[in-house]
């Protein structure tokens, strides 16, 4: 499980150190594709294979399910921890995630999310009327706190 909040930088070649912690959770090899909401999303490969296997079960007749299903799996890239435990991002994903220098990832239980810190503080910075009108809404999918 992971979860947490970490700030660090990408190198000038593109490499990203992942925080320890997260490090055992991924294993040696994981997957990194493009997320919702301008982020990036990395799954161990368990999760990710559990994924794949929810788009595989969407119908090939539904446009939306074809698009969804192509956003993800299109961007996606197997990657590995070299030894100082850093991942060579791609282009096309930094590209994506506006990620340049400065990034927070992000513990989302079953996977991490990658940001640019511009992303992060612009897309969460809520307070706490727009928080609590979004936890209503979260009893209707089921969950209470």
């Amino acid at each position: 499980m992971f979860m947490g909040e970490y700030n660090h930088t990408i190198d000038a070649k593109g490499r990203l150190i992942i925080p320890s912690k997260f490090r055992e959770g991924l294993g040696e090899e994981f997957v990194v594709t493009k997320g919702l909401d301008g982020c990036l999303f990395v799954f161990p490969n368990d999760e990710w294979h559990a994924f794949e296997e929810k788009l595989k079960a969407l119908p090939l007749t539904n446009k939306n399910a074809r698009q969804f299903a192509r956003f993800f799996v299109a961007g996606a890239t197997p990657c590995e921890l070299d030894k100082q435990g850093r991942v060579l991002l791609p282009g096309t994903l930094r590209e994506f995630a506006g990620l340049d220098k400065d990034v927070v990832l992000t513990g989302m239980l079953n996977r991490i999310e990658v940001w640019s810190k511009a992303k992060w503080n612009e897309n969460n910075c809520l307070d706490d009327s727009a928080m609590d009108e979004i936890a209503e809404q979260m009893t209707d999918l089921g969950l209470s706190i």
